[in-house]
């Protein structure tokens, strides 16, 4: 059972801080990049011999939700066409909240799209400039409200924390008025600075305040707090769900679990391969018309430009990496001697003692997984797992 990840790289603006492959006023090749997708549909399924089943689908950006409602249309035609769609499958667009209506709403819950992500990023004026959003919070009300009244019972907002001269209580603000739309899940991101983007220029350059690392730690802390004394349960390191609306996409990847990825810059895991598409618009819709032979077994398209299949190394160090996330499921050891080939002591006995040691790890019998303290030092932890340093 596959998830599936499928990426729309138009923006109508690239906002400064982004560094994933999205691109502006690139509108008009719209019809011909959804064509491609569809056509890469159909190179999954003949490669893999018959239509996979999926039970998640994610389309992710970009903003998918610039996509006119008549091409949503083939893209699903498409999708039922070459997958096994299963009837209870969780199916999220990612949506800009200036860029939603009711008719596209519409279109979206008559299609069988039953979750939603918004990124709503920060509610006052200032730290929506600096992050180059076009929206305000009076958008996201009114979007919150037409998703509600078009039926939309799972809710993601995006939320970013950590802004360059962003003090605490400002950022206490941004969730208290947050939590005032009652979502269903909440992610909550720390500020990272890409590089390559504005945001890394203008920082710099001196033109924004260095960001506060000791502001930033109290606002992680006091977020787990307060979504812990809202009934939001933290299931990964920077995200929180109401019971029963864990991102079952997204825990595709923590769990080590395979996922398919569509589209330009997408990146796909299966059959204990790493996959990503060329990042060029015009050279995945060229890639996807030519027609050609399959280079590489499945999960091959003629949009791949990495096929890469991991070493024992690299899966012991994936799985802990990601499965660390999990803050109470962690790694499950039982799983990892499947996954990786090897008992997770042969590997990494000594490392597990020395985190422990420090509080920053525990361990039972079936699972390891970060303490408290290991979350607000993740990075640190991460590292140590990586047998290559």
């Amino acid at each position: 059972m596959f998830g599936l990840y499928i990426h729309i790289p138009f923006c109508r603006k690239r906002c400064p801080y982004c560094d994933f492959t999205t691109y502006a006023g690139m509108e008009a090749m719209m019809p011909a990049y959804v064509a491609a997708l569809v056509e890469e549909m159909a190179w999954v399924a003949r490669q893999a011999g018959q239509p996979p089943a999926v039970d998640t689908v994610y389309f992710g950006g970009g903003t998918p939700s610039l996509l006119p409602p008549s091409l949503w249309e083939r893209l699903f035609e498409g999708l039922h066409r070459h997958f096994r769609v299963q009837p209870d499958a969780e199916i999220t667009v990612e949506a800009n909240p200036e860029s939603l209506d009711d008719e596209r709403l519409r279109a979206w819950h008559d299609l069988g799209i039953n979750r939603l992500s918004l990124g709503l990023q920060a509610v006052h004026p200032q730290d929506l400039r600096l992050l180059g959003r076009g929206h305000d919070f009076l958008d996201v009300l009114r979007a919150v409200a037409l998703a509600r009244r078009r039926g939309f019972e799972n809710i993601n907002l995006d939320l970013i924390f950590g802004l360059p001269g962003q003090p605490l209580d400002r950022w206490k603000d941004t969730l208290q008025w947050t939590l005032r739309l009652e979502p269903e899940h909440l992610s909550c991101y720390a500020l990272t600075v890409e590089h390559g983007t504005p945001l890394q220029a203008w920082l710099a350059r001196g033109l924004l305040p260095p960001i506060d690392e000791d502001t930033v730690a109290d606002m992680y802390l006091w977020t787990m707090e307060a979504l812990d004394a809202a009934d939001y349960r933290m299931y990964e390191i920077s995200n929180w769900a109401r019971p029963g609306f864990a991102c079952r996409h997204n825990l595709k990847y923590w769990r080590f679990a395979p996922y398919l990825g569509l589209g330009v810059g997408a990146h796909g895991f299966a059959e204990n391969v790493r996959t990503a598409n060329t990042r060029s618009i015009p050279a995945y819709i060229q890639r996807m018309q030519e027609v050609r032979r399959p280079a590489r077994p499945f999960p091959w398209t003629p949009a791949t430009v990495v096929y890469h299949r991991l070493t024992l190394q690299e899966r012991a160090e994936e799985f802990m990496l990601m499965g660390l996330r999990l803050v109470e499921e962690g790694v499950p050891l039982g799983r990892f001697r499947q996954v990786v080939g090897r008992a997770f002591d042969d590997l990494y006995q000594d490392v597990a003692r020395a985190l422990q040691a420090q509080g920053l790890l525990e361990r039972t019998t079936a699972r390891v997984r970060l303490t408290p303290r290991g979350r607000m030092l993740a990075n640190q932890v991460f590292q140590a797992f990586l047998l290559s340093t």
